[in-house]
């Protein structure tokens, strides 16, 4: 099979879908190409599943990454009210905590700023007399629990269902093809893939490689060699657990090692998550170890004293890859802002995304498209995903 298209994605997860989405919208022909058999099998469906500002960042100075996810934020919770709901969360503070109450309340108060004070961004105190509003919580040595709210989503449902916008603005989607190697030419780049076993070719002016933890072994396979940035592996690891009583979404430290840590309903159950560890294996080989599962049964055990038999609760584990820049330190203290690397920024044929956050997708395949303007001048109508709803069919059938 030969195939031309405007633009080739390779993968499938909520980043490629999302490039896969922002080109069809523009009037282009584009083909994503993931290698499973379905879409959402890495990071995509591995997340804690928050569609979020990210509160954490604010301690590291990232606001503009800040601002950017609680305005991606207010747009899902507009466009896709099937599959990003508002739900609140709880901040306890202890007298052990790392961060008092008032820096909390001030953290609390930049992120609504950030927000520009919709009714989204609110948040409040607590009384005393509605701390048992959360079942089995540790009262000792709490001294305040703040409550704001910020969104959850299904990560593999809604990568699903921008890849189904997609398809219905033209899109395409390969599943099962696995990209063999790629050669760059005077009019863009030629792509051999096998899909189920069988070799198949295409043409593309530009080839986008959003293939996540996969990235640089994609980038191998391209000649001429390309230069990569310097990136490390983080490995999470998630458990679910038997539904605990809580109200919302539990945002504590863990008593190990002050890390923010998540407890949420999920599904009927309670999700757990997560940790951070450099990882540099093969991302298809990765597993829960039994201390990261360990880690946040003792986080759990610790603001929840009471449930004394969670490892029996134990139901599933599950554990998957960011990609973060390269440098000493804490991975939790590493900035997240994406990179789009080309070959040529004038006139690219390779754009490769490194990094990005689920609630961001959608701008960060705006910045793509912006990047990739040069390429296709005024056969490309800008049309921003901004107002495009999504919706919940959940019903892609596999492209065997």
């Amino acid at each position: 099979m030969n195939e031309t298209y405007d633009i080739v994605v390779i993968g499938g997860g909520i980043h490629g879908v999302g490039v896969g989405q922002a080109a069809a919208a523009s009037g282009l022909t584009v083909c994503v190409l993931e290698k499973s058999n379905g879409l959402a099998y890495g990071t995509s469906s591995r997340s804690s599943k928050l569609i979020h500002g990210g509160l954490r960042y604010l301690e590291t100075g990232q606001l503009p990454l800040v601002y950017e996810c609680l305005r991606e934020r207010r747009y899902l919770l507009k466009n896709a009210p099937g599959l990003v709901k508002l739900q609140p969360f709880f901040i306890p503070i202890y007298d052990n905590s790392s961060r008092n109450p008032l820096m909390i309340r001030l953290g609390l108060t930049l992120y609504a700023l950030l927000g520009k004070l919709t009714a989204d961004t609110r948040f409040r105190k607590l009384k005393k007399n509605e701390w048992d509003s959360i079942p089995g919580l540790k009262h000792e040595g709490l001294q305040a629990i703040f409550q704001f709210y910020d969104g959850q989503t299904d990560d593999a449902a809604l990568t699903r269902a921008v890849m189904q916008s997609a398809e219905g603005l033209g899109a395409k989607l390969h599943l099962n093809a696995e990209v063999q190697n790629i050669e760059i030419d005077s009019n863009g780049c030629s792509m051999a893939y096998l899909k189920n076993g069988e070799k198949n070719h295409c043409h593309a002016k530009v080839i986008v490689n959003a293939a996540g933890p996969w990235a640089h072994k994609v980038a191998a396979g391209i000649t001429p060699q390309q230069s990569t940035p310097e990136i490390e592996l983080v490995a999470g690891t998630h458990i679910v657990l038997q539904k605990l009583p809580i109200p919302g979404i539990i945002y504590a430290e863990s008593p190990v090692d002050n890390r923010p840590i998540f407890i949420m309903p999920w599904k009927g159950h309670t999700l757990v998550g997560t940790t951070e560890r450099r990882y540099h294996g093969n991302p298809d080989d990765i597993k829960p170890s039994a201390e990261e599962i360990d880690y946040l049964l003792k986080s759990v055990a610790h603001y929840f004293p009471a449930q004394t038999q969670l490892r029996e609760q134990l139901k599933a584990s599950f554990a998957g890859c960011r990609v973060l820049p390269a440098s000493e330190g804490n991975a939790n203290r590493k900035p997240r802002e994406t990179s789009l690397i080309m070959d040529d920024p004038k006139r690219p044929k390779i754009l490769s995304i490194y990094g990005g956050k689920l609630t961001a997708y959608r701008a960060t395949a705006e910045q793509v498209m912006k990047k990739l303007s040069p390429v296709f001048g005024t056969s490309c109508r800008a049309r921003t995903t901004r107002n495009i709803a999504l919706r919940n069919k959940d019903s892609i059938t596999s492209r065997l």
